[in-house]
């Protein structure tokens, strides 16, 4: 099998990939600065023209944009083609206030479908392979984005959506199913139902996963429950959806971002600053192949760092990088410690005995903050165990209780791992 959707993109040598960048951001800024009165004011405020940006180190001039900015700018308001261009329309998953929407061409479906066969081929999927797509097939970009992909790259699509576990597992061996798409979460039901139907899925070897970060130890976890090899794919509504900003390879060194198709910069989320390689921070994306609704300086919220721009084992010379490692706006703050979700998670399953479900409780009374960690657990794992050792990794004892399998509540879409309740007095 060939190793690669796209084998001259993705083995640009550094120099050609700049030199494309370039190329394609000078006609990004002509374009918008056109046809967009969104993009033309913000220039226009910065005092810019469309001939002051012709690089990568240029964009640095150019104002950010946030999710805000989509929802105040919400149906069309950051449209940069003819109305009569568009094809499809997709939104966050959030359920409350104004959502964020991407519109796109049919160019920008080609792209994305692009994208995302890319990373079918990196995870080991090729042509005729059957995939099921267990998110819904609606306005989150989940279901359509695994499926434009797909399509493109020759698959058998097994279109299930979200919902009723054992039908999916029946799908899944009925049809020979060899990769499995959806939310992380969602996997662990299905591996959940399987042990106590007593069945296995001989058929399944991959699983690609996005929308929830992971941690390592639970990606071990779900391997090891599913025999499969699991990947974390990236991509959000506003850089046109799931696979389009990339995924990582079976090497495990990194998320490979499709540099042909956005410019990445990792800035300081307080003051905006660039920071160097190797330094955790905000990462900032710039679309330079998208029509409908391209993105210049977008700030994500999401926390990573630059591993390499080397290389990489699998052969691909885009720049790699970390997992996510949580939301800027996620932190935690507890009797002094910050923290991310993902460190209670990535600490949890450290612990033998714990199962894969869990919540983090914040809990505030009139001001004080406290946090209880509920867990699922196998007979012989104590509340004690799991307080030392989250004491050990994140320096505070929380409170907790420790649940039977099955104990915590199930969703089959994103999990809800963080919530919040008016605490008790403080003891």
């Amino acid at each position: 099998m060939n190793l690669y959707w796209n084998q001259r993109a993705e083995t640009m040598s550094r120099d050609e990939l700049a030199a494309w960048q370039s190329q394609c951001l000078k006609g990004l800024v002509e374009r918008v600065y056109a046809s967009s009165p969104f993009y033309r004011e913000r220039f226009d405020r910065a005092g810019l023209e469309p001939g002051d940006i012709a690089d990568a180190d240029d964009l640095r001039q150019a104002p950010f944009i946030g999710k805000e900015d989509f929802r105040v700018a919400y149906p069309l308001g950051m449209l940069g083609v003819d109305r009569g261009r568009l094809r499809e329309v997709h939104m966050s998953s959030g359920s409350t206030g104004t959502p964020v929407s991407m519109v796109y061409t049919e160019a920008d479906l080609n792209q994305w479908a692009e994208c995302m066969a890319r990373c079918y081929r990196m995870a080991g999927l090729d042509q005729g392979n059957a995939i099921q797509i267990t998110p819904s097939f609606g306005l989150f970009n989940g279901g359509f984005g695994f499926y434009h992909g797909a399509r493109k790259a020759g698959m058998f699509v097994v279109p299930t959506g979200s919902g009723n576990t054992l039908r999916q597992i029946r799908m899944i061996r009925d049809f020979g199913v060899k990769g499995l798409m959806g939310v992380v979460s969602y996997g662990i039901r299905i591996m959940e139902v399987l042990q106590e139907q007593k069945l296995d899925l001989p058929s399944l070897e991959v699983g690609i996963f996005g929308a929830e970060t992971f941690s390592d130890s639970l990606r071990e976890k779900i391997e090891n429950g599913l025999g499969i090899e699991a990947f974390d794919i990236y991509g959000m509504t506003e850089t046109g959806g799931v696979g389009t900003t990339g995924m990582d390879c079976p090497s495990r060194c990194g998320i490979h971002v499709w540099e042909d198709h956005y410019i990445v910069e990792i800035v300081d989320p307080v003051t905006g600053r660039p920071r160097p390689d190797g330094e955790t921070g905000e990462v900032v994306f710039t679309s330079l192949t998208r029509e409908a609704m391209p993105i210049i300086r977008f700030r994500s919220g999401d926390l990573t760092r630059v591993l390499s721009r080397e290389r990489c084992e699998c052969g691909r010379t885009h720049l790699r990088l970390d997992r996510i490692t949580g939301r800027v706006d996620d932190m935690l703050i507890i009797k002094g410690v910050n923290f991310f979700p993902r460190q209670v998670e990535q600490a949890l399953m450290e612990i033998p005995g714990v199962l894969s479900h869990y919540q983090i409780i914040v809990e505030d009374y009139e001001g004080v903050r406290d946090l209880r960690v509920n867990v699922e657990a196998e007979p012989g794992v104590t509340g004690f165990m799991v307080e030392k050792h989250l004491k050990e990794k994140l320096g505070f004892s929380p409170k907790g209780d420790v649940f039977p399998p099955g104990g915590l509540p199930r969703t089959e879409g994103k999990a809800v791992r963080v919530l919040h309740a008016k605490g008790c007095p403080p003891a």
